[in-house]
C-alpha cells in the first residue's frame, strides 16, 4: 500500500530549475509523482505553479522524499503548524530538531507564518510565544526591538539553546525560500551565473563586479572583506587599505595573520622577511613578524599604536582611522598572538556571525578557512565574491553552501589594485 503527500512549487520554478530537482529527487528517491496543475508563467517575469501529488511505498520513503524536496523550496499544500519541544538542556536540542538552510526561511506558527530571523546554515529554530520585554537576547537573537508583543522566530546556534527554549522539530511546518533566477535577469550580480571559471574575461568581470560594490554603496548597503595573507603577501595590501579609506570596504573580518602581515609591512616593509617590492629578504627580516607583534603588544593594541603614531599606514590604520570595525579570529598556528585577536574559538565565531549579519556584500579573498567560517553565517540573499588562485577554494565554498557565491580565478595581486582603480578612479 502506498502513502502520499500534495506539494507545491511557487516562483521562476522552470528558470531556477527547481521543479526539474524535484522531479529528480522524488525519481531518484523511487517515488512517484503525478502533476495535479502546472500553471506556466507567460512573461520573463511572471511566476509558475505547480502542485503535485508524491507517492511512496511506505511513510518512511514519503518522509525522506519531502526533506529533499523541502531542501529545494517545494512546500506541503495543506502545512500544519511547526511543531515545537522545549529543549531538554543548555546546549542540548530535542531529537529530530530541525537543521537550517540559509535561505529565507517561515515556520508556521498558531496558523501564520512567521519569517526566521537572523537565517543562517547548521542553526537551530527557537520560537518565542511571546516576547518578554523584561529579558535580554540571547546569542543568536536579534538586537533589534519587537514591534510588538507578537510570537517571533530566530536562529540558534546549538552552543546557545537554553534549557526550556521552544526548538522547532520536524520540517512539516517549515517553508523554505530558495534564490531564484528569472529569465533574463539583469541588475545587481545578474552577471552572477556559472559558478567558477578561470576562463571569463577578468577585466569584464572586475568591472561589473565593481559595479556591484558602488551600487550596494549607493543604496545605503555593507561591504565587507574577507581577507587572507596573501593579500599583503601579494602586494595588494595598498588597494585593499585605499578601499577601506574611499569607503568602498566597511568591514574587515581575517586572521592574526593578515593582521600581523600588514602591520609588519607598514613597519618594515616586508611581509614575513620578504619585501613586497624587490622580493629580496633582508638580513634578520625573518624575524620581523616577531618584531612587529611584540610592538603592538607593547602599546596595548592595533588602536593604541595608531594614536601613539607607532602604525601610520595600511590596511589596520585604515580600519581604525576610519572607524571600520574588524574582527581577527584566532587559529592554533597564530604567533602572539595580537591583543585584538579573538583566541577563544566560540567568542570569535560569534563576532563573525555578528559581523556577517550587517553585510549586504561580501569579498572573500584568498583565505578558504575564514571564507568557509564567513559563508557558513551568511543568508543566501547575500550577495558573495570569492578571488583565489586556487579554483578549489571557490569550488569548497559552493560545497559547503554558499551556492550565491560567484567565484573568480585569479591572483588578489591582481584583482585588488584592479577593483581599487576601477572604483576610486573611473
Amino acid at each position: 500500500m502506498t502513502v502520499a503527500r500534495t506539494v507545491e512549487l511557487e516562483g521562476h520554478i522552470i528558470d531556477s530549475g527547481m521543479m526539474q530537482q524535484c522531479f529528480g529527487v522524488v525519481m531518484d528517491l523511487g517515488g512517484d509523482f503525478d502533476v495535479e496543475v502546472f500553471d506556466v508563467g507567460t512573461h520573463k517575469d511572471a511566476e509558475s505553479y505547480c502542485r503535485m501529488v508524491v507517492t511512496a511505498d511506505d511513510e518512511e520513503s514519503l518522509r525522506e522524499i519531502l526533506h529533499e524536496l523541502h531542501q529545494h523550496g517545494a512546500h506541503l499544500s495543506d502545512p500544519p503548524d511547526a511543531t515545537l519541544e522545549p529543549a531538554p538542556g543548555d546546549k542540548v536540542v530535542p531529537h529530530g530538531f530541525y537543521s537550517t538552510t540559509n535561505h529565507p526561511t517561515k515556520v508556521r506558527y498558531e496558523g501564520e507564518w512567521l519569517p526566521v530571523e537572523n537565517v543562517e546554515m547548521d542553526c537551530a529554530v527557537v520560537v518565542e510565544p511571546a516576547s518578554d520585554p523584561d529579558a535580554e537576547a540571547g546569542d543568536g537573537e536579534s538586537d533589534a526591538e519587537t514591534a510588538d508583543d507578537g510570537p517571533r522566530a530566530y536562529t540558534k546556534v546549538l552552543n546557545a539553546i537554553e534549557e526550556g527554549d521552544f526548538v522547532v522539530t520536524d520540517e512539516a511546518g517549515v517553508r523554505v525560500d530558495p534564490p531564484e533566477r528569472p529569465r533574463g535577469s539583469k541588475g545587481p550580480f545578474g552577471f552572477m551565473q556559472g559558478g567558477v571559471s578561470a576562463e571569463r574575461p577578468s577585466g569584464s568581470l572586475i568591472r561589473e563586479i565593481a559595479e556591484a560594490v558602488a551600487e550596494t554603496k549607493a543604496e545605503g548597503g555593507t561591504v565587507l572583506a574577507v581577507a587572507g595573507p596573501a593579500v599583503i603577501h601579494a602586494g595588494a595590501g595598498d588597494a585593499l587599505a585605499r578601499l577601506v579609506r574611499e569607503g568602498y570596504v566597511d568591514m574587515l573580518s581575517a586572521g592574526n595573520g593578515f593582521a600581523v602581515h600588514d602591520l609588519e609591512r607598514g613597519q618594515y616593509g616586508t611581509s614575513l622577511g620578504l619585501d613586497v617590492e624587490t622580493l629580496e629578504s633582508p638580513r634578520k627580516g625573518h624575524k620581523h613578524h616577531i618584531y612587529t607583534i611584540s610592538e603592538i603588544i607593547r602599546a596595548g593594541g592595533i588602536e593604541e599604536a595608531v594614536e601613539d603614531g607607532l602604525v601610520e599606514e595600511g590596511v589596520m590604520y585604515e580600519c581604525v582611522a576610519n572607524d571600520a570595525p574588524y574582527v581577527l579570529a584566532g587559529s592554533i598556528r597564530d604567533d602572539g598572538p595580537l591583543p585584538d585577536t579573538i583566541t577563544d574559538a566560540v567568542e570569535a565565531q560569534n563576532a563573525i556571525r555578528e559581523q556577517a549579519r550587517e553585510a549586504d556584500l561580501v569579498i572573500m579573498l584568498s583565505t578558504l578557512l575564514h571564507s568557509v567560517a564567513v559563508g557558513n553565517c551568511l543568508p543566501s540573499t547575500t550577495k558573495v565574491v570569492c578571488v583565489d588562485i586556487d579554483p578549489a577554494t571557490v569550488t569548497q565554498l559552493l560545497d559547503r553552501g554558499s551556492a550565491q557565491a560567484i567565484g573568480m580565478v585569479t591572483d588578489v595581486g591582481t584583482f585588488v589594485p584592479k577593483l581599487a582603480e576601477v572604483l576610486v578612479e573611473e
